[in-house]
């Protein structure tokens, strides 16, 4: 048996904003408040299923540099261009961590900076 990525832990310092732009990226809700903590998920689905939650820690550390792992997502009904006009217009913005421009995904930043990719192929929804 292996294990499988249940959640994902993301350091925030507002649990609030990135939650909601989140949600608003992944078509998530919020589950469970915790203190300053936040986890969002699959709307009917919560922890445990088919996607991981995403649990958003709130701290007042500065983020230092690029994060050492990253989200990608892809467009489930739409694609790629209208899907980067939809992630832009919600609060991400773009980002340039040193691609030369060819790749064939888009480098964003949620709004507080952390990095993640819209990647090219649409993919079904879960």
């Amino acid at each position: 048996m292996a294990c499988r990525i249940t959640e994902l832990v993301l350091d925030a310092h507002d649990p609030e904003l990135l939650a909601r732009s989140w949600c608003e990226v992944l078509g998530y809700v919020e589950l469970e408040r915790v203190g300053a903590d936040i986890e969002i998920g699959p709307p009917g689905v919560g922890f445990g299923g088919p996607q991981p939650t995403i649990v958003l820690n709130q701290t007042d550390e500065p983020k230092a540099g690029r994060l050492r792992l990253h989200i990608d997502v892809n467009a489930t009904d739409r694609d790629q261009d209208d899907e980067l006009e939809r992630l832009l217009a919600a609060g991400a913005r773009r980002i340039d961590i040193g691609q030369t421009g060819a790749e064939p995904w888009h480098v964003l930043a949620d709004p507080e900076g952390n990095e993640f990719c819209l990647l090219g192929r649409r993919v079904t929804e879960v």
